[in-house]
């Protein structure tokens, strides 16, 4: 079979399950994000409907309203999200057990194997198409390659409910011409770089001297070379998602936020949902990142790599802050902030400190952990969340990765 690898990719996802949850909603603008009582927020998805008004991902939940008027503002439900994906994931796994889920609404199928049961790459992507919009009710669109990345590329190329076929011959034609920018793995920061080389296009990049690009970027330039003449050898891996490589929390603020005693109640708060997530997963670890942006959704995003593995809200806490003073202006608002741990180990040894300090700090988050797995998260809070500043007492669930 020339090209295997299947991507299958939900359509504007998140608000494809609520039309499919209540079919008022089909053929109707609906924009998932924020809180719509409260306009704040940014939209996580919108229908194709909505997308016809201009509304985007990423948006401010109060310039969609402008842009669509008439939009369904919902509330998002990750509860069902995670729902219909487990669904999806069902069904392909019916097709090859070698499925590798790439986000919740994206996963790669290995169909190298079921050729002589279930027909070519294409009539597999046809019926796995029928059989999502059918059993779950929303749409795809599927690219089919000879390996993970032209598929990934492939998925991009024609939506909503799209299929399309990127062979390698293919690539100079149709991957080259592309701004370098399209490239998956490149971001727009990457793309300011490679600006700088006068690399502009995908076809650029795969014809830019390789020594050049390692030396400017090292092994990242190497394998921008290979993704650029569309070669990709990693593999669909099933279970890829059981080796957690970072946990983290992000929130929209309801409002600007200025100054620093404002915001780091904030990233307190976020430590202290990050951290217990860690101690839930049974790991400690050593790299923080923040991430902040402001009104005009500009964002920084600063990583410290700690001499120990923790797992306590006070040490991540701590880095947390000095790379907001080291690295954002006093003076500049902030309108979303999130904080992650990475580096991520099993808890299996803890190293003991002189004077017992991180002994009594993880006896009193274990005590505290007890408390909020009997009575709930908000049974327990720090007294900052009592204050004007706190954002998170009513919020836990807005947003979360692993």
């Amino acid at each position: 079979m020339r090209c295997p690898i299947l991507l299958a990719d939900m359509n504007a996802f998140y608000a494809s399950v609520h039309q499919a949850m209540e079919p008022r909603l089909k053929g109707k603008p609906v924009i998932v994000g924020g809180d719509p009582a409260k306009r704040h927020g940014i939209v996580l998805a919108a229908s194709y409907e909505a997308k016809v008004w201009g509304v985007k991902t990423g948006m401010a939940v109060g310039e969609a309203r402008d842009f669509c008027p008439e939009g369904i503002f919902l509330k998002p439900s990750y509860r069902n999200y995670v729902d219909f994906s487990t669904r999806i994931v069902r069904i392909m796994k019916d097709f090859t057990p070698l499925v590798e889920p790439f986000s919740i609404d994206e996963a790669f199928l290995d169909v190298s194997g079921c050729g002589n049961l279930l027909g070519s790459s294409l009539d597999i992507a046809l019926q796995l198409k029928s059989r999502i919009k059918n059993e779950v009710g929303v749409l795809c669109s599927v690219g089919v390659g000879p390996n993970k990345l032209l598929a990934k590329m492939a998925a991009g190329m024609q939506k909503p409910d799209g299929l399309t076929v990127l062979d390698l011959p293919d690539v100079p034609g149709k991957m080259w011409p592309l701004p370098a920018r399209k490239l998956f793995g490149v971001g727009s920061r990457l793309e300011k770089r490679l600006r700088d080389l006068n690399i502009r296009t995908i076809g650029d990049l795969a014809v830019y001297p390789l020594p050049a690009l390692q030396k400017r970027f090292g092994l990242i330039g190497h394998v921008l070379h290979l993704s650029a003449n569309g070669l990709d050898y990693s593999p669909v891996d099933p279970h890829s998602l059981e080796r957690i490589k970072s946990i983290g929390h992000q929130i929209t603020l309801p409002r600007d936020y200025y100054g620093f005693d404002v915001i780091e109640v904030v990233i307190l708060e976020l430590c202290e949902i990050v951290c217990r997530r860690v101690r839930l997963g049974g790991y400690t670890g050593r790299t923080v990142n923040l991430t902040l942006k402001d009104v005009e959704f500009l964002w920084i995003s600063r990583v410290r790599t700690l001499s120990q593995t923790t797992a306590l809200t006070g040490d991540v806490y701590r880095v947390a802050v000095e790379l907001l003073h080291r690295h954002w202006p006093a003076w500049k608002p902030v309108r979303m902030i999130g904080v992650s741990l990475g580096g991520l180990v099993e808890n299996t040894a803890e190293q003991m400190d002189l004077f017992g300090e991180k002994e009594r700090a993880r006896r009193l988050h274990a005590a505290c952990d007890r408390i909020k797995d009997r009575f709930g998260e908000q049974s327990i809070l720090r007294a900052v969340s009592l204050t004007p500043a706190g954002v998170l007492r009513d919020r836990q669930g807005e947003k979360g990765h692993g």
